[in-house]
C-alpha cells in the first residue's frame, strides 16, 4: 500500500484523482483550503488537513508521512481571477509549489507531479503546440505556473523526479457549476441549465482543446508509474480544435430547452486559441486521450442535470 499527497482533493481534478488512488488501495492525504472546493467532494477514507499549501504550519503537520509521490493540484486555477489578486495567485500557485518541493526533499519523496497549464503558452500559431515551444503567458496565472515549473527544474538536481502536466481545458462530471469564472465548459453548461441562457465573454471564433477528466486522471497515474527521471513536461490534450461556437452548439444540441446566446465583453488575459500536441506523452508516458468531446459532454450533461434536480 502506497501513501500519496494529493493537494486540492476537495476540488474538481484533485477529488477525481484522490478517489481513483483510494479505489486502487492506496492511502491519500490532502491539503485544501475549501476556497473553491467542497468538503463533500472529499472521497471516503482520505486524510484531510484544512489550510493553504503555502502555510508552513500546515506543511509541518504532514512531515510525519512518507509519501511515495506528491501530486500538487491545489491552487487558484483561473486566468481571469488571477488579475483580481496577483499576489494571492502567486502564493497559492507558486509559493505553494516551492514549499511542497522543500517538503519532498526533507521527507525523501522522489516523485513530484504538478498540475501545470496550457496558459503558459499564451497566444500561439493556429496549430497544435508542442512542449519545446517558447512559453509566453498572458495572465498572472500562467506566469505563476511557469515559475513553478522552473522551481521543479532546479529541484530535479536534488534527486526529485519532477513532472509538469500542462493540462488543457479540463471538463467533466464533478466540475464546479457554481463558479462562473472558472472552467469554460462548466460556465456555459451551468448557465444553460439554470437560466436557459449562455453569456459568452469574447469572440465565438476563439478555440480550445477540451480534455475529459478521466483522461486527465489517467495521465497523472501514468506520470507516477513511469520511471521518467529528472524534469519532464507533457501536454495533456487531444490535438482537436473546438471553437466556442462549436462548443455551444454541442450544449444546445444536448439540451431539450431553447438556449439564448449573448456575446458580451471580454476576459482579461484570455488566449484567443490553443491546441496541444501530446506526442511526447505517447512516447514517454504511453498516454493518449480516449474520450471525444461529444461523448464527454453527454456524460457531463447527464451528471449536471442530476445536480440541478437534487
Amino acid at each position: 500500500m502506497n501513501t500519496f499527497l494529493v493537494t486540492g482533493a476537495a476540488g474538481f481534478i484533485g477529488s477525481s484523482l484522490a478517489k481513483k488512488l483510494i479505489e486502487l488501495g492506496n492511502n491519500v492525504v490532502t491539503i485544501d483550503n475549501l476556497s473553491t472546493g467542497s468538503i463533500n467532494n472529499l472521497p471516503e477514507g482520505i486524510i484531510f488537513y484544512k489550510g493553504n499549501c503555502q502555510d508552513e504550519k500546515i506543511i509541518e503537520k504532514i512531515e510525519k508521512y512518507s509519501f511515495d509521490a506528491i501530486f500538487h493540484i491545489a491552487g487558484q486555477s483561473s486566468g481571469e481571477i488571477s488579475f483580481d489578486d496577483p499576489v494571492y495567485d502567486l502564493q497559492t500557485n507558486t509559493q505553494s509549489t516551492l514549499m511542497l518541493l522543500k517538503l519532498a526533499l526533507k521527507t525523501n519523496c522522489k516523485k513530484f507531479i504538478y498540475a501545470s497549464t496550457m496558459s503558459v503558452y499564451g497566444d500561439q500559431p493556429d496549430k497544435p503546440v508542442s512542449i519545446d515551444l517558447k512559453p509566453n503567458p498572458k495572465s498572472f496565472y500562467g506566469v505563476g505556473k511557469l515559475a513553478s515549473e522552473n522551481y521543479m527544474k532546479i529541484y530535479q538536481n536534488y534527486g526529485i523526479n519532477c513532472t509538469a502536466l500542462r493540462l488543457f481545458n479540463v471538463y467533466g462530471p464533478g466540475q464546479n457549476l457554481d463558479n462562473l469564472r472558472q472552467g469554460m465548459v462548466s460556465i456555459f453548461m451551468a448557465q444553460a441549465i439554470k437560466n436557459n441562457k449562455i453569456i459568452v465573454k469574447g469572440s465565438k471564433k476563439r478555440f480550445r482543446d477540451f480534455i475529459y477528466i478521466d483522461d486527465v486522471v489517467n495521465a497523472f497515474l501514468k506520470a507516477y508509474n513511469k520511471d521518467n527521471v529528472g524534469f519532464n513536461i507533457f501536454n495533456i490534450s487531444t490535438k482537436k480544435k473546438t471553437t466556442i461556437k462549436q462548443l455551444i452548439n454541442i450544449i444546445i444540441k444536448s439540451s431539450e430547452d431553447k438556449i439564448e446566446i449573448i456575446y458580451s465583453g471580454s476576459t482579461p488575459g484570455d488566449q484567443f486559441g490553443i491546441v496541444g500536441n501530446y506526442d511526447s506523452a505517447i512516447q514517454k508516458l504511453n498516454w493518449e486521450p480516449k474520450f471525444d468531446l461529444e461523448t464527454g459532454m453527454k456524460k457531463m450533461l447527464t451528471w449536471a442535470i442530476k445536480q440541478k434536480t437534487k
